[in-house]
């Protein structure tokens, strides 16, 4: 006896996902693992963005601490703060920027862990609920 099978058409650049248990046969139970999908999705797409803000952010502050470092301790410097430039010198900033360099890579690899997390999540809500994803 074959099972039956549940599918959608795509639109350009979506991805659709396809269902053949007999516990997807009813549409309600289609739309919802669609929409559960979709916010799977969703999530993992909004982390990999966060992700790819805070690694720029990252190399930012890595390239500035390798400018100042070689640099007198005397010598004025320019900082941002709150959208205010204000004067500073080497001395004052190089410590302030370490620290919020290395807050930075705390807060990417919080990320990184989550977005892995959430990932196994999906892989197994895939599983359990028999969902497979169909690209065209």
């Amino acid at each position: 006896m074959a099972q039956p099978q549940v599918s959608a058409k795509k639109q350009q650049g979506e991805e659709v996902i396809a269902f053949s248990s007999h516990k997807c046969a009813r549409l309600t139970n289609w739309v919802e693992l669609q929409q559960q999908y979709t916010s799977y999705k969703n999530n993992l797409q909004q982390l990999a963005e966060r992700i790819g803000n805070v690694e720029q952010e990252t190399e930012e502050h890595k390239l500035v601490l390798e400018t100042l470092k070689p640099l007198p301790e005397s010598r004025k410097c320019f900082r941002m703060i709150n959208g205010v430039l204000v004067e500073r010198t080497v001395k004052d900033v190089l410590p302030a920027l370490q620290t919020n360099s290395d807050g930075l890579k705390k807060v990417l690899d919080e990320l990184v862990k989550q977005y892995k997390r959430q990932q196994e999540e999906m892989e197994k809500w895939k599983k359990k609920n028999n969902v497979q994803v169909v690209q065209q």
